[in-house]
């Protein structure tokens, strides 16, 4: 992949310049030094954004642009908010387990190690699955490397939130980005936090990012109203330029196959979901209950008969 015009060839500093004469080079980030160390990135960019729990920089690494994001610890309140989507995931060991659901110290290290290998873990396999996300380069001391989503000019992405868009492209869009959430669905896994602040427009179209909290579709209790409002929060995006997609529900279509089995990446969905309400027949359903016990009691009696005494 070559370099993007904007990037010199050569790995160069960063010069920040301040008011009148002075400039001196940019300030190493503390967690992308030892990377430097290692010689796993080359050259540190810039700054690409900062946020509440990671910052992101653009680097050379090996000749490529690419972008290192930088975990930032967490205090307990942030814990206590990431509970709903905790829940259901696998962690090392029952100690483990115990110190995370006590909240102690090392409990709490623990919690914030699991919340970034999230992040790392769902990147390869929704690669694996088709699903359009940044491709990961490496997990290097709390620092992910991964690919840098450029337009098609080579200049870092800008978010689906802030471009105009025409009502066939935002059709086209919606389109792709509802197979892309139904490819995760199909590896048992939810964005938990899909909106148009974090899928970026790169030249090949839109591209899924920041996957820390990514949910089990089947571990977690708050699974399907997740989905709804990932689901939700693209198309009314998306409808601001298109309102005929305001009128459909994907997320109650997919969910209904996902929990028969029956959904795949290549599932046709309508749009249309209609909702059954029909009320059971408790006597029925009794009824049903009763007949699989007695024939259980039957099968039971059947093998004891038949044991030698």
């Amino acid at each position: 992949m070559p370099l993007p015009q904007e990037y010199p060839s050569k790995p160069c500093k960063v010069a920040v310049l301040l008011w009148p004469y002075t400039t001196l080079p940019m300030r190493i980030p503390e967690g992308l030094k030892p990377l430097l160390d290692d010689g796993i990135i080359d050259d540190v960019r810039r700054q690409l954004k900062s946020g509440k729990e990671a910052s992101v920089y653009v680097v050379s690494s090996g000749g490529e642009i690419r972008c290192a994001k930088v975990y930032k610890d967490m205090g307990q309140r942030s814990f206590q908010q990431r509970a709903q989507y905790q829940e259901g995931r696998k962690v090392r060991g029952s100690r483990q387990a115990r110190a995370m659901a006590k909240s102690t110290r090392y409990g709490r290290k623990e919690q914030e190690e699991a919340w970034k290998n999230t992040e790392v873990d769902a990147l390869y396999q929704l690669v694996a699955a088709g699903v359009r996300v940044p491709k990961p380069f490496g997990f290097f001391n709390g620092v992910l490397l991964m690919e840098l989503v450029a337009d098609g000019e080579g200049n870092s992405a800008p978010r689906l939130g802030e471009v105009e868009l025409t009502p066939e492209l935002a059709r086209d869009y919606h389109r792709f980005l509802v197979v892309q959430v139904v490819r995760m669905l199909c590896v048992g896994l939810i964005h938990g936090d899909l909106s148009e602040f974090n899928v970026l427009l790169g030249a090949e179209g839109p591209v899924i990012i920041d996957l820390p909290q990514a949910v089990s579709a089947a571990g977690n209790n708050n699974a399907f109203a997740m989905l709804t409002r990932d689901v939700r929060n693209l198309t009314e995006t998306l409808g601001r330029f298109a309102p005929d997609l305001l009128a459909t529900d994907y997320a109650g279509e997919m969910w209904a196959l996902y929990e028969k089995g029956e959904l795949t990446p290549d599932s046709p969905l309508t749009g249309v979901f209609v909702k059954d309400e029909t009320i059971p027949d408790v006597g029925e359903v009794m009824h049903a209950i009763d007949e699989a016990r007695e024939e259980a009691i039957r099968r039971e009696l059947g093998r004891q008969e038949a044991e030698p005494s």
